[in-house]
């Protein structure tokens, strides 16, 4: 199935994409934990779903806990987890307090640009098709078994003006004011 994308228009008074129209990726589901583990299972594989889910959590585990000891982790042609913190600004550096002055910590995801797998923007467009949402009619079929029909959130509600988040802060999976509605 293609990348399914819907057209909004900015509709944020101050904003300089005021009017504009922009596209943003829809997604039909979010795939589960389990159901991921199931999917990789099913890949002519000679594990089964169990075996699959314990190495996933253990993968998981061990991820986290790098992570949390400072350590970037590379996970495999896919890119790199690290973590981010949101801080407040001293005007002092002896000001700057630990508990009080960091207001977030962010996990965060750069993709691989290596030559073996280049996830990088331009890279991944290549790879991907894309259909607008409106070529469906309102409703969303991925499969036989389900049909979906998507649920827009309010125009403008997160939008910045794209379809797109350029910048490298830290997100945990957000997506520049993307749609995307969970319909399972």
């Amino acid at each position: 199935m293609p990348v399914l994308v819907k057209v909004k228009q900015n509709k944020i008074p101050k904003s300089k994409a005021n009017g504009k129209w922009y596209g943003h990726v829809v997604t039909t589901k979010t795939m589960t934990y389990q159901e991921l583990c199931k999917h990789m299972s099913e890949h002519n594989s000679i594990y089964g779903e169990d075996v699959c889910l314990g190495i996933a959590n253990k993968l998981q585990n061990c991820i986290l806990e790098q992570l949390l000891e400072g350590k970037k982790v590379q996970f495999g042609e896919l890119g790199t987890f690290y973590l981010s913190v949101k801080s407040a600004g001293a005007e002092k550096e002896k000001d700057f307090n630990l508990g009080t002055s960091i207001h977030g910590l962010y996990l965060c995801f750069s993709p691989s640009r290596t030559d073996v797998n280049n996830l990088s923007s331009k890279m991944l467009k290549k790879r991907a098709s894309f259909m607008n949402v409106k070529e469906l009619g309102g409703s969303l079929t991925p499969n036989p078994s389900q049909s979906l029909t998507p649920n827009p959130s309010p125009a403008g509600e997160g939008d910045q003006g794209g379809g797109s988040n350029p910048s490298p802060a830290p997100s945990t999976g957000g997506n520049g004011g993307d749609d995307q509605p969970d319909m399972d």
